[in-house]
């Protein structure tokens, strides 16, 4: 039975799942979710009550959380790209990289999202102020850590590759990366020109109005 995927494509998790899926080439069907299919909708909420997406399903088994899903396509699919070294303090960097990306940079982006959606302008202003502060702290960890890696733990393309470049993109829409971050913006540009990742942007491009901040004409 083929694989479902529940999400959307605009999306930031949805997009970390989509990579994998993508790399791999791991044939799935996509239910995108929104008001042109309440069914979808409907599905997705029975299989995940607390109404997060994206949602994988395969066969009678769901499964929510995008790192989650991506380390279980490893164990159910496999393929030629593999999301976590087998080594185990090798896996457990490059957990600690995928939470760092999730939690330290896309967490303030949703900060300063949620409050442009308020639609009150000094929330608005709080929660971009915020965001702004924590990703400069973000920013300049990474730019310490990447020298002399090709993707984020390394020379092997991972799980945390696939949390770091929507995390990234959006990043850069809400606080651009400076030029003072170097390295940080050159791995930003390698993992827009992933494949993977490329068509994952491509096919979300025709949402971007939707982006309360004001989506850049770029990228």
């Amino acid at each position: 039975m083929a694989l479902v995927l529940y999400g959307h494509p605009f999306s930031s998790y949805t997009q970390k799942v989509l990579m994998a899926l993508y790399e791999n080439r791991i044939p799935f069907e996509f239910r995108c979710l929104g008001p042109d299919t309440p069914q979808h909708g409907a599905d997705w909420l029975r299989l995940w009550p607390l109404g997060k997406f994206p949602v994988l399903l395969d066969g009678e088994r769901s499964l929510a959380e995008s790192s989650i899903i991506i380390e279980y396509l490893q164990l159910t699919r496999g393929g030629p790209v593999r999301w976590l070294p087998d080594e185990p303090l090798a896996a457990l960097d490059v957990r600690f990289l995928d939470r760092f990306f999730d939690l330290h940079v896309m967490t303030p982006v949703q900060h300063a999202v949620g409050g442009a959606l308020t639609g009150d302008a000094t929330k608005r202003q709080e929660a971009l102020a915020d965001a702004v502060e924590k990703l400069e702290r973000a920013y300049a960890w990474l730019e310490g850590q990447l020298p002399g890696r090709t993707w984020a733990a390394g020379e092997a393309f991972t799980l945390a590759d696939c949390a770091a470049a929507p995390s990234l993109f959006y990043a850069d829409w809400t606080h651009p990366i400076g030029e003072n971050y170097p390295t940080l913006r050159a791995y930003r540009a390698r993992l827009l020109a992933r494949p993977s990742f490329a068509r994952a942007v491509d096919e979300a491009r025709p949402y971007r109005p939707l982006f309360p901040l004001g989506a850049p004409d770029r990228d």
